[in-house]
């Protein structure tokens, strides 16, 4: 069952490091099988694929794009709650995500000087969808979205078939409602690797985003340079800071949430109060052995889960910080007077009605976050993730004149002679 940890200031800290330095990094044979299926699908292409699909999910689809037909049935099939649901879902994501759009720039000075900034979408990226049993149609609303409102020239779509070879239904609802343009059945390293080489049926990306399993996540780290990636998500992860005030039911309920994820998932409770830290306790016996993923949970919060009691609730946000958690709830009395000291996480819930699912489906911001204390230095998807940006520079005779001494200084201590000769050649009467 999950530990109770009484602070003081070396017992929690020792379990956080080990919560840190938990298996996150890549095993070397994983490494090496996808160095060979990338490499087998970057001089192989298609025919590539199609072995590693036969191999890893039993059958070669009859087709490898799903027509649009086909999608646009599965919209006028599915069932109409469900897609009154993603509707509003994604009309709450869109509606955070267009407020991130960026304006391009220009500056016009007096004396005729040009500058600015060139704001665009990317041309083509590529979004890996897990299919089968962890199928997630929540993850192409989140990364689609702003790919979408970034101004993507086309967005394609890769999710690996069900056993009998075709699409999951509800993955192709999410990929109608988010205008993906093009959806294609393969998955793994392999589908990760057409995506950043091309094959002789899907376009070659200019950035691949999505989840998926080691080997995914393995592909898209090594391949990455060959194409832009999000990021490289490690398990998941959840740290609530509780006072007195806060419902142990709702904590057990949102640390359980994320112990189901992944047998490497983080949990943990940071609170002031005794009290709160036991009761949490019975609640996670108590809700436990109702959970479809009981095996994956349980073993999640007996390994990397602890209710820690920390009586100063600035000493519980350092705490936090030092984590940098993907996910931080705040179940406080004033959780808005504490969110202005949190620094490091991927994203903050605030309240005792604000639970980590309601990040994950529907209220709006991104739920592509940051894992691993990446959070220190890493920002959840956005539009500023499906967006790149060129200067560009106008000068006059006369402003080249009026900079050239300073600019020859500078190219003359750094030695480049060639830089220092391009603009006197210029200047030189």
């Amino acid at each position: 069952m999950i530990k109770k940890l009484i602070a003081d200031g070396v017992t929690e800290n020792e379990f956080l490091e080990a919560v840190r330095k938990r298996q996150t990094e890549t095993d070397k044979e994983i490494s090496a099988v996808v160095t060979e299926i990338i490499e087998n699908v970057r001089q192989n292409g298609q025919s590539a694929v199609d072995t590693y699909t036969l191999k890893f999910d039993g059958k070669v689809p009859e087709y490898t794009e799903v027509s649009r037909d086909i999608i646009n049935d599965a919209l006028s099939e599915a069932d109409e709650d469900f897609v009154t649901a993603l509707l509003n879902a994604h009309a709450n994501i869109a509606d955070f995500h267009n407020r991130q759009v960026e304006q391009s720039l220009i500056v016009t000075k007096p004396d005729g000087t040009i500058l600015g900034q060139r704001v665009r979408g990317l041309h083509r990226v590529g979004l890996y969808v897990p299919g089968g049993m962890a199928a997630y149609p929540s993850s192409v609303l989140m990364n689609a979205i702003p790919a979408k409102i970034a101004g993507v020239t086309e967005l394609i779509m890769v999710t690996p078939p069900l056993k009998d070879g075709t699409p999951n239904k509800d993955i192709l609802v999410a990929a109608a409602i988010c205008g993906v343009d093009r959806v294609f059945l393969c998955g793994g390293a392999q589908a990760v690797a057409a995506m950043a080489y091309g094959t002789e049926i899907i376009p070659k990306c200019d950035k691949i985003v999505g989840p998926g399993n080691i080997f995914v996540a393995t592909a898209k780290k090594l391949l990455y340079g060959i194409v832009d990636i999000d990021m490289i998500a490690g398990p998941s992860e959840i740290l609530v800071i509780a006072d007195e005030t806060a419902d142990p039911r709702f904590i057990a309920a949102d640390l359980l949430s994320q112990a189901e994820h992944d047998k490497l998932a983080s949990s943990i409770l940071i609170t002031t109060s005794e009290t709160i830290a036991d009761e949490t306790i019975k609640e996670i016996e108590r809700q436990l052995p109702a959970l479809s993923r009981r095996d994956i949970a349980e073993y999640s919060i007996e390994n990397f889960g602890a209710i820690i009691v920390e009586p100063n609730i600035y000493k519980a946000i350092f705490l936090a910080d030092e984590l940098a958690p993907e996910h931080l709830e705040l179940q406080t009395e004033n959780p808005l007077s504490l969110v202005g000291r949190t620094n490091n996480a991927g994203s903050v819930f605030l309240g005792q009605y604000t639970p980590e699912a309601l990040g994950d489906y529907f209220a709006g911001p991104n739920h592509v976050l940051p894992t691993s204390g990446t959070a220190r230095f890493f920002s959840p998807l956005s539009v500023h993730s499906f967006t790149k940006r060129s200067s560009f520079i106008y000068y006059t005779e006369d402003a080249l004149r009026r900079d050239s001494g300073d600019i020859l200084k500078i190219a003359d201590r750094e030695g480049l002679t060639a830089h220092a000769m391009s603009v006197k050649i210029r200047v030189e009467d």
